[in-house]
């Protein structure tokens, strides 16, 4: 059967985006693989899948690049918001998409009926270490917890967005060499349902500079639900204000986070790439 999707991106974090709201496709995860390749498939972080909610405007789904299902990703919804906006299928300028993390609700910000940012209620982080989670013998919140790995010693402060992060700020990111830092933490069995792997630097008290390694991805452009853990553990750790518009600079763009007593709240462009149609059988070799 021949896909058509949509390549879209959040600040370079881009994914194969596929309308599921009438027919569901098989295997996806082997699609995911496939598809994301950037040599011999369409090229991308992974694939999302629009689908039919009965509690929400529509379902977000998102695999990764290696197959495997993600609960959340703030970069992606922003797209998923876009993608049903400018199709006239959800035509609101508040709407709720409904994920593995819950249902999540975007402002659309539009201009003549194409949506070109959006701010999503990420909700409140959770900061028990039993929500990433994480193997050490603490109860409470980790912030700036020495931790060694491989013989390295890091200072980490952990925080869940729904998905797991581990956070940590250093005085330069372009001096860590995050292909072979990133995999030491994704696969620790500290960690037994992986992390995903901020390294932050501060710029100002409303700026800071963001590199990230993705469980399953890699290192990427943008991280969404990475920046709003970013900029959590950055007020945590008394580095950057509460309540406050903080700047984060990632490889592939900008993102403004707002860390408050309602939550956190991303704001972020969005945009389409091209349009394409795939052929797909359903089944995937490695």
């Amino acid at each position: 059967m021949n896909i058509t999707f949509t390549k879209m991106h959040g600040c370079g974090n881009d994914y194969i985006y596929i309308n599921c709201l009438e027919n569901m496709i098989e295997n996806p995860e082997g699609l995911s693989r496939l598809v994301s390749d950037r040599h011999f498939g369409i090229g991308g972080d992974g694939v999302v899948l629009i689908c039919p909610s009965d509690i929400a405007d529509a379902k977000m789904r998102m695999f990764n690049a290696d197959g495997s299902e993600g609960k959340m990703c703030g970069n992606a919804i922003r797209c998923v918001a876009k993608y049903l906006y400018d199709h006239q299928i959800v035509p609101k300028n508040t709407m709720n998409i409904d994920t593995l993390s819950g249902v999540k609700i975007i402002q659309v910000f539009a201009d003549n009926n194409k949506m070109t940012s959006a701010t999503v209620d990420m909700g409140k982080p959770n900061l028990d270490p039993s929500a990433l989670p994480i193997l050490i013998d603490q109860t409470e919140s980790i912030v700036n917890m020495p931790f060694t790995i491989e013989n390295e010693n890091y200072h980490i402060t952990t925080v869940s967005m729904g998905n797991p992060h581990c956070v940590i700020i250093t005085e330069n990111i372009e001096s860590i060499n995050l292909p072979l830092v990133g995999p030491t933490f994704e696969f620790n069995p500290v960690f037994p349902e992986s992390v995903n792997t901020e390294f932050i630097e501060i710029v100002s008290r409303t700026s800071i500079n963001m590199r990230v390694w993705e469980r399953g991805s890699g290192e990427t452009l943008a991280c969404g639900t990475g920046a709003c853990a970013a900029v959590v553990a950055a007020v945590l750790n008394g580095h950057c204000d509460f309540d406050t518009d903080i700047e984060v600079n990632l490889l592939g763009g900008k993102l403004i986070i707002r860390y408050s007593d309602h939550g956190v709240f991303m704001t972020g462009p969005a945009t389409t790439v091209f349009k394409g149609e795939i052929e797909w059988n359903g089944s995937f070799i490695n």
